[in-house]
């Protein structure tokens, strides 16, 4: 048996969600005439109560449109130092931007309003001008914690008093609202903009949708074609993420119990040092050589991700099965 939980990116379109792709009325985005494309723009931008959205290739090219239509050079972000943005997009905000950076060092990647406040720089020449607050939810270096409803309002009265644009990396938002019960619209009016990813734990095979209002969002329709993300027929992939939307968002819950039931076992292996909170799908654990670790994993038939030279990283997903987990847990404690 092969367990695969390198991540939750590797999961395979189920036959529904294929015949759901086949039967997708497509046109030519480019010319914003596929139908199926603008249901699924539509649909999330219902949901979040944002005015439209853009589907977009990658979690990457969403997050780097926004930053790019927010800001101009010379301006700055704010991000955790564990973000996505700032570890995982090869320095885009730079390449694209012109920007620079400023980070936070928050618990498990979660800033908090006194953290940004101290890293608003004043208006003077030799300064960038601090312009946008970024966070991730949930954040995946951070074991997947969760910003809760009241965190993110706090920072977004704060960026909306400072007048800050602020963004959030939404690549696992659904894996948050479903961990604290609640619905996309709880967290209406906290941000300028919301990059969702649907190909994570809701299963789609490719995708993004950036939010935003309609002037940001026209703005951002120019950035993507310039990036190379303008699609032509692309209904045939948003099909897969409106079946998603449609089918696979409380579902999560069972990628959750799975990682709990995971951590909880690993808590019990003499091979393992500590373990990070599990609070979602993301399972993060120290250990003496994390090579060495991943390679005698691999020989059982467990995927993992070495997250550094002695952290590993367990991700479950729609791909992972109540019969692989027990396989799983009867083999972690053969490990030494």
């Amino acid at each position: 048996m092969i367990v695969d939980l390198r991540s939750d990116t590797v999961t395979q379109p189920t036959p529904a969600m294929l015949e759901a792709m086949l039967s997708a009325p497509l046109g030519d985005d480019v010319f914003s005439e596929d139908p199926t494309v603008k249901k699924l723009e539509q649909m999330l931008a219902e949901m979040f109560g944002f005015e439209t959205g853009l589907f977009c290739p990658s979690g990457t090219m969403a997050n780097q449109i926004a930053i790019k239509a927010h800001t101009q050079p010379l301006d700055e972000i704010i991000c955790d130092k564990l973000s996505h943005i700032y570890n995982y997009e090869t320095g885009g905000w730079a390449f694209h931007s012109g920007v620079s950076v400023r980070l936070t060092s928050g618990e498990r990647g979660k800033m908090t309003v006194p953290q940004v406040e101290e890293l608003i720089l004043p208006d003077f020449d030799w300064y960038p001008n601090t312009r946008l607050v970024a966070i991730e939810n949930t954040v995946n270096k951070g074991g997947g914690s969760i910003y809760s409803i009241e965190e993110m309002k706090l920072l977004s009265d704060f960026c909306k008093s400072k007048n800050l644009i602020f963004h959030l990396d939404g690549a696992r938002i659904f894996n948050a609202l479903v961990a604290l019960d609640k619905t996309p619209m709880d967290t209406h009016g906290f941000f300028h903009s919301i990059s969702v990813c649907l190909s994570k734990g809701l299963g789609a095979p490719v995708g993004s949708v950036l939010l935003g209002n309609a002037a940001f969002i026209k703005k951002s329709r120019k950035i993507r074609k310039v990036m190379g993300g303008g699609m032509r027929q692309s209904g045939i992939l948003a099909a897969a993420c409106i079946y998603a939307l449609e089918n696979n968002i409380q579902r999560l819950a069972d990628d959750h119990r799975r990682a709990k039931t995971i951590a909880t076992a690993l808590e019990k292996c003499s091979w393992v040092k500590t373990i990070l909170p599990t609070e979602t799908n993301i399972v993060i654990f120290e250990v003496e050589n994390a090579a060495d670790t991943t390679t005698k994993l691999a020989a059982l038939g467990i995927k993992v991700s070495p997250f550094s030279s002695t952290m590993v990283r367990m991700v479950t997903h729609l791909g992972i099965s109540d019969e692989m987990t027990k396989y799983l847990l009867s083999t972690i404690p053969k490990i030494h």
